[in-house]
């Protein structure tokens, strides 16, 4: 049997640091695990300043001002809890079904979990975020015009769904991020995977679909 590639054991150190929806969230050790987005990818730097919470009560669609009380007033409390273990084990096999929750300096807005795991040479990783406030509902309007993205009919309220395939040293991984909001809440999915002893990327197809069905997957737990 090969040996594991020296890029496959700097990704499996036990973190990640993940940028979603213009909010740093990262997991609860310390890790580079994360596979590096190319520069078209859809995730705004880990540096910007998100804002922290509507400036006025959105209404209860979610789509502008008023008096109404949001929707969604929080993100689910815990966000590992929302995938079933059947889906943890379909989109990445040898998982924990438990994943590991994400750090956010604004837990009253924004909660999150991820899943990363190598079943024999075939790597997969998978995270979710929610971010729950009028001003998440008004980066995701915008973020449908900063980079190439399809739509997908009958997943919230607006939908958008980004490729790419990055290489690094010699390997090849696709990566498939869905924005995706309903009312006054985003949910931020990054779907990811290649094969460490082809080096070739996961395909398309896989990618594209897992991210969607998380996305799905993901919305259906804010209604509980």
């Amino acid at each position: 049997m090969r040996s594991l590639p020296l890029t496959l054991v700097a990704r499996l150190l036990p973190v990640a640091v993940l940028a979603a929806a213009g909010v740093a969230m990262t997991t609860t050790a310390d890790s580079n695990a994360h596979p590096k987005p190319s520069a078209t990818s859809p995730h705004p730097s880990a540096t910007a300043t998100a804002p922290s919470g509507p400036t006025s009560a959105p209404t209860s669609d979610g789509r502008g001002t008023g008096t109404a009380a949001p929707r969604y007033p929080e993100p689910p409390a815990k966000p590992c809890d929302t995938f079933p273990a059947s889906t943890v084990k379909d989109l990445v096999p040898a998982a924990a079904t438990a994943g590991t929750r994400l750090k956010t300096s604004d837990a009253t807005h924004r909660s999150g979990c991820s899943w990363h795991a190598l079943s024999g040479f075939d790597y997969r990783w998978l995270d979710v975020t929610y971010d729950v406030s009028d001003s998440a509902a008004a980066r995701a309007r915008s973020a449908q015009g900063s980079g190439p993205s399809t739509t997908v009919p009958g997943i919230g309220d607006q939908v958008s769904v980004s490729m790419n395939v990055t290489t690094d040293d010699q390997q090849r991984i696709r990566e498939a991020v869905v924005v995706a909001r309903e009312a006054n809440a985003v949910v931020t999915v990054t779907y990811n995977g290649g094969d460490f002893e082809t080096h070739e990327a996961a395909g398309a197809d896989e990618i594209r679909q897992g991210a969607i069905t998380a996305a799905k997957t993901a919305l259906a737990a804010l209604d509980g």
